[in-house]
């Protein structure tokens, strides 16, 4: 008997399966030629008839026949309705606005940066990378190297995180590595590329180890990244480019920046002091050569390699020893506002905006570090101030904490002071002259709403600084699409009328006298307005996206409706 008409056998599992009938062999479909484009057209449709002949003949009439294996065995609507892919795909629709070069690359890059990478569409490639000519070898290192690099500036400028992998992700693809991941911390980042699903990733990582606050080579970098993200630079030009910002200098020397320090104090002695009186100018030059001598001393201390809480703790004494001395007279001096106008000078809000940014945009571990930094620097502020007030309230200093909560009783006064800390402000950022007098009319925004709220309307002025803070961050993003860049140059220093300069010192101050209670009050009311500026910075920046067309995708039939903008980085609550 021959062995293929021997019966069955037992196997170790239980009786063998009976034999398979045999099954109709059905020809596929002819290949779809392979295009260029994005997207493969999508076949023609083919009438029932011709498909099943037997589509045509009545339903009793009809034979039953088994599907075969190579037959599928759900309809499109039924493989979309169970969940999976059918055979054909899923048409992706085209990033029309996402083109290179037609929409600000953050809108761009944010919109794939929050699609899973196997849901991420490539995008269409120009003419030039199209031409067979262009077809040479990637060096996948070195693009990776750049895309680090590039990452590396926007982070220590203080960039939040999701722009700097939104960059990241930008140059990337920029360069046709398109299944890219790029991950963002405090002190890391780092990017992995996987060819294919069958090759191992290349990865590569980059330590932030220091930080500028340099806008104008921010805004340089965005430039580069606009125009890297619109394909019009090679590698070995963005190279050069970048080795060309990296080797500018600051555009303001040191001793300008020195004097902007105090003439940012002594504006601030105005805001909160209001009177523009022959006191009111002692008061202000007291100010404006305790934020020099401040800044010259964490100057030193930065120059002997001290770690920048030493910086701060320096910094924040002769602001309040000046204010001590002040007050050993009964001439009315208003001591108090000069160590206010100090604290205005100190305050890290460039940390506290990217720190609350990063924890509202799901990249929580950057949030949690950034927030622990402003709270050292904070408390270096706290320590140099208190260590101070603790000598002068011994010698019996007659300090007045009223003094610096005139509120907006002088509005044109305080007007032109906010107007004047946030031009010395951004000058400190390093902030291009071409942008200083926008950032100076968006300070004046945000301050005349908020002497609107609180002065004539009685709103509580912890919920007027966060809508004075939206105003801001809402006009700071329409300047920055203005001029293709960062948001951060508009957003940073107009921010800093509206800081709890004022609120901390009282804190401190209630601690230095024995009223613990009454110091808790005013920290908690400090963080909290902290945390409205904050929020409100964040919340005017969605809002202005939400006014901007986002290149969501080109209008598809009903079965497939368009890709919405993903939640960032998180669950919907589950």
């Amino acid at each position: 008997m021959h062995p293929a008409d021997a019966p069955p056998t037992e196997g170790l599992l239980g009786h063998a399966a009976p034999p398979l009938e045999p099954t109709t062999v059905v020809p596929l479909a002819p290949p779809v030629p392979e295009t260029k484009g994005l997207l493969a057209p999508e076949p023609e449709p083919v009438p029932a008839s011709a498909a099943r002949p037997e589509a045509g003949r009545p339903e009793a009439e009809r034979p039953v026949r088994r599907r075969s294996v190579a037959e599928d065995t759900l309809t499109p609507e039924e493989w979309r309705a169970a969940g999976y892919t059918p055979p054909t795909g899923i048409p992706i629709p085209e990033l029309t606005a996402g083109a290179p070069g037609e929409a600000p690359w953050p809108d761009r890059m944010r919109t794939l940066l929050r699609t899973p990478m196997s849901e991420r569409p490539a995008f269409e490639r120009t003419a030039r990378e199209m031409h067979p000519s262009s077809a040479v070898t990637r060096n996948v290192p070195r693009i990776l190297d750049l895309t680090l690099r590039i990452g590396e500036l926007l982070l220590a400028s203080g960039e939040a995180a999701e722009d700097v992998e939104a960059a990241m992700l930008g140059i990337a693809h920029a360069y046709r590595l398109d299944r890219c991941e790029p991950q963002v911390t405090f002190t890391l980042i780092g990017i992995s590329y996987q060819p294919s699903l069958v090759e191992p990733p290349v990865t590569a990582d980059r330590v932030v180890r220091r930080r500028t606050s340099d806008y104008t080579r921010l805004d340089a970098v965005y430039e580069l990244v606009a125009d890297i993200t619109a394909e019009k630079v090679t590698v070995n030009d963005a190279y050069r480019r970048l080795a060309v910002i990296r080797r500018n200098r600051h555009p303001y020397p040191a001793w300008f920046l020195a004097l902007t320090t105090g003439l940012l104090a002594g504006a601030a002695t105005f805001l909160v002091g209001g009177k523009m009186d022959d006191k009111g100018w002692l008061v202000f030059a007291s100010a404006f050569v305790a934020a020099v001598l401040g800044d010259r001393l964490a100057s030193a201390l930065a120059k002997r390699r001290l770690p920048e809480f030493y910086q701060f703790v320096a910094a924040a004494m002769p602001a309040a020893a000046s204010g001590i001395i002040l007050s050993f007279n009964d001439w009315g001096l208003r001591g108090s506002v000069v160590i206010t106008g100090g604290l205005f000078a100190l305050l890290p809000g460039r940390a506290l905006v990217a720190a609350v940014q990063d924890g509202l945009t799901g990249f929580y571990i950057t949030a949690a570090a950034r927030l622990l930094e402003v709270v050292y620097l904070v408390a270096g502020i706290v320590i140099g101030v208190m260590v101070i007030l603790y000598l002068g309230v011994g010698f019996e200093a007659n300090l007045r904490p009223d003094e610096s909560l005139v509120g907006v009783n002088y509005p044109p006064v305080q007007m032109v002071a906010a107007m004047v800390l946030t031009l010395a402000f951004a000058t400190l950022l390093q902030t291009d002259r071409r942008s200083l007098a926008l950032v100076t009319v968006n300070s004046g925004i945000g301050w005349a709403s908020y002497g609107a709220l609180v002065y004539n309307a009685g709103v509580n002025p912890i919920a007027a600084t966060g809508v004075a803070a939206g105003l801001v961050g809402l006009f700071g993003q329409l300047m920055a699409r203005y001029r293709n860049g960062s948001a951060l140059p508009y957003v940073t220093a107009a921010i800093g009328p509206l800081m709890p300069g004022s609120a901390l010192y009282l804190g401190m101050l209630a601690f230095a006298q024995g009223h613990s209670s009454a110091g808790l009050v005013s920290v908690f009311r400090a963080a909290a307005i902290a945390m409205a500026l904050a929020v409100g910075v964040n919340l005017g920046g969605e809002i202005a996206r939400l006014f901007m067309k986002l290149p969501v995708g080109a209008e598809l039939p009903s079965l497939y409706p368009a890709v919405p903008r993903r939640a960032a980085k998180r669950t919907r609550g589950f």
